[in-house]
Order: structure tokens, then C-alpha cells, then sequence
């Protein structure tokens, strides 16, 4: 039986939410019908509607969904009608990666999540006027009042916690986080650098602050957002528009370097400057994404005493443990995400998107 919901569509590239009703495919029985209570909105989401990334347009976007499960395909274990749930990336489940526990770096991952719009089969899960459009987005295109979820992205949690507070983390907030647990190995005396203080790079320096790095410099080119990096853990903070970043980061680290560097702008300049603050030994977590096929010059002997460049999706994360646990952080007020939320109703999801590319919220998430 199909499902008519209210739905944001992007129509093409560049063009603004559109509220519609449209039309859900009929569950499967490894998928369930979710109704929303929130949805953050990510960078991700404004560059496929902007058209700088591979997607079928018009689509429904959305993949920080948080909601109430209404019904389960009958190959939908551990989870019921009535449970709470944030949604995440999906999966295959039988490649190597999924099967080691780093579902992040599936085999069919990009057009799962990303390019494809389509179940794994090629069949839509949502249609307008008996017309597909792009969905299945990252398993659930959550820009709707309800969403059809692949099983994969169904990540059960606990019921007393508000799910507007936990939305973002199925997607910014564990990468971030990812970048500093999963990756790099901050010991006593440690020394990171994020760049970037937006939604990901704070989860980052929030992730920190529960580490016994030593220090934790956040850089951004906005006094405020660093202004609120000292106050989620950060030990320094450097304004890349009123100093030298090369010259403050030797100063801040006495000219030894970064043990850790994450890097979440997307900008390849910004990037370079990353792989030349560390430390030998160090790591630097590529997050940000620029366009595809962006390439960047790196000085290949500085990279000889044992420097790394690695890059990261989605926080390496295996979901069903990684986000429940990221919920209890929340609820214990040790990880304030609250500090990085604005809250919008669904419908003003144009006014959230103007917002966030003007810099105005850090992190918006839509209510219904």
C-alpha cells in the first residue's frame, strides 16, 4: 500500500525547496515507513540541490532524519512500530568492509547514498504524479513527513531523549566525532587542529574535549564560531582572515607540528596547509569534500617521516553502536550538541538553506 506524504523537492540545480505532495512506494520487507519529527540539514543536501553534485533531480534529499517507526517490513528485526530512530547511511551488509564493520566504506556506497536515487535494484521509492523521482537518499530522503527507510539506515535509540537534540548525528556530527575516535590516536600531550568550525569540524573539537589532547586548536575565518569552539573545548583558536596559518600553527605547537589534523572546509589550499602543520608521525583527516576530480600538490618528502593523509566518510562508524552511544553522550550533557542547533519548521526549509549558506546557523534542523 502507497503512502502520500508532504515532501520538499528540489525541481534542478540551483532551484528552491519545493512543498508537494508525493507518493511512497509500497514498504518492502526490508524497509519501514517513518514519520518525521526532525531532520538536520547538511552541506551535502545544498550541494546536490545546487547541482555540484551527481544526483536525479527532481528529487527528495535529506539524510539526518530522526522520527517514529510506523510500520517494519517483516525482514526488519530489532525494530517496531513505536520505536525511535535516527537515520544514517545505508549499506550493502555482504561486502568485505560491511562484513569487517566499516559499512562507511561499503562497496555500492556512492550510489546507494549518493548518486544513485534508486534502490539497489533500480526501482524508485518515490514518485509525483505517477513519475519517479530521485530518492532513497542515503537510504531515506527524510525532507518529507514521512520517509520509506532501507533497514540499513535504521538506527534504534532511546525513546526519552528529544529527537530534534539528535538528528544531526547521522550524519555531520559522526563524522566529526569519527575523525578524532576512529582515527587518530590522541594521546597525553596530544596536539589537533580542526579547520573548520562549522557543524563538523565543532563535533570534532567537541570529541576532543573527552580525549587528553593537550591541545585542541580550532581555526575558522569567523570570531564568533571560534568564540564557541573555547567554549565546546577548544584550548586555542586562530582566525585564518588576521594571521599567518603556517606561522601561528609553529608558534601554537613550538614548532614541532600537529599530531592530528582535521580538515572539514573542502578547500585544497586549506588542505595543504593541514598536511604541512603536522607533526612527523602525524595524521591529517580529510573530511570536506570539494567538487570531484579536485586534486591537490603536496610536497611528497614532507611526507616521509611517517606523515599520513587519510581520508574519511561518514566517521568510519559502525552505526548501530556508534550512534546510540553518541545519544547517551547527549543525554548526559557531554556532548552539547544543542550549542550547534537552530531549529526551523519544516516549511520554512528555504529559509534554513539561505541561512546556513550565509553562515548565520551552524547546524539547522527541521521540525514537523
Amino acid at each position: 500500500m502507497t503512502t502520500l506524504t508532504r515532501a520538499a523537492v528540489v525541481e534542478s540545480g540551483g532551484a528552491p525547496f519545493t512543498l508537494c505532495d508525493v507518493e511512497l512506494d509500497t514498504p518492502r520487507p526490508d524497509e519501514a515507513l517513518v514519520r518525521m519529527a526532525a531532520t538536520g540539514l547538511c552541506h551535502t543536501d545544498l550541494g546536490v540541490a545546487s547541482g555540484g553534485l551527481p544526483f536525479p533531480l527532481p528529487a527528495v534529499l535529506g539524510h539526518e532524519g530522526a522520527g517514529v517507526v510506523e510500520a517494519v517490513g517483516r525482514d526488519v528485526t530489532g525494530i517496531q512500530p513505536g520505536d525511535h530512530v535516527v537515520l544514517s547511511f545505508t549499506s550493502c551488509a555482504d561486502c568485505r568492509n560491511c562484513r569487517e564493520g566499516h559499512p562507511a566504506y561499503c562497496a555500492t556506497w556512492l550510489p546507494l547514498n549518493l548518486t544513485g536515487g534508486r534502490r539497489a535494484d533500480g526501482t524508485s521509492t518515490i514518485s509525483r504524479d505517477g513519475a519517479a523521482l530521485g530518492g532513497h537518499f542515503f537510504g531515506q530522503s527524510s525532507f518529507a513527513e514521512r520517509a520509506l527507510v532501507d533497514r540499513r539506515s535504521l538506527v534504534k535509540v532511546d525513546p526519552e531523549v528529544p529527537l530534534t537534540s539528535i538528528a544531526p548525528l547521522g550524519c555531520g556530527v559522526q563524522t566529526g566525532v569519527g575523525a578524532v575516535w576512529n582515527v587518530l590516536n590522541l594521546r597525553a600531550g596530544s596536539t589537533l587542529v580542526v579547520l573548520g568550525a562549522g557543524a563538523v569540524g565543532l563535533s570534532a573539537v567537541m570529541a576532543a574535549a573527552l580525549t587528553p589532547a593537550a591541545r585542541i586548536i580550532a581555526v575558522d575565518r569567523f570570531a564568533e564560531r571560534l568564540a564557541l569552539a573555547e567554549e565546546l573545548g577548544a584550548t586555542h583558536t586562530v582566525n585564518a582572515a588576521e594571521a599567518d596559518l603556517g606561522d601561528t600553527l609553529a608558534l601554537l605547537t613550538g614548532g614541532h607540528g600537529a599530531d592530528g589534523v582535521v580538515e572539514t572546509t573542502g578547500n585544497v589550499a586549506v588542505l595543504r596547509r593541514g598536511a604541512d602543520a603536522l607533526a612527523a608521525r602525524g595524521t591529517l583527516v580529510v573530511v570536506g569534500a570539494p567538487p570531484f576530480g579536485t586534486e591537490v600538490a603536496l610536497d611528497v618528502n614532507g611526507l616521509l617521516p611517517g606523515r599520513r593523509i587519510v581520508g574519511l566518510t561518514l566517521g568510519d562508524g559502525e552505526t548501530q553502536t556508534f550512534i546510540p552511544a553518541l545519544v547517551q553522550l547527549v543525554a548526559q550533557g557531554r556532548l552539547p550538541l544543542h550549542r550547534l542547533v537552530s531549529t526551523y519548521p519544516f516549511t520554512d526549509v528555504n529559509q534554513a538553506a539561505r541561512d546556513m549558506s550565509a553562515g548565520k546557523t551552524i547546524k539547522p534542523v527541521l521540525t514537523f
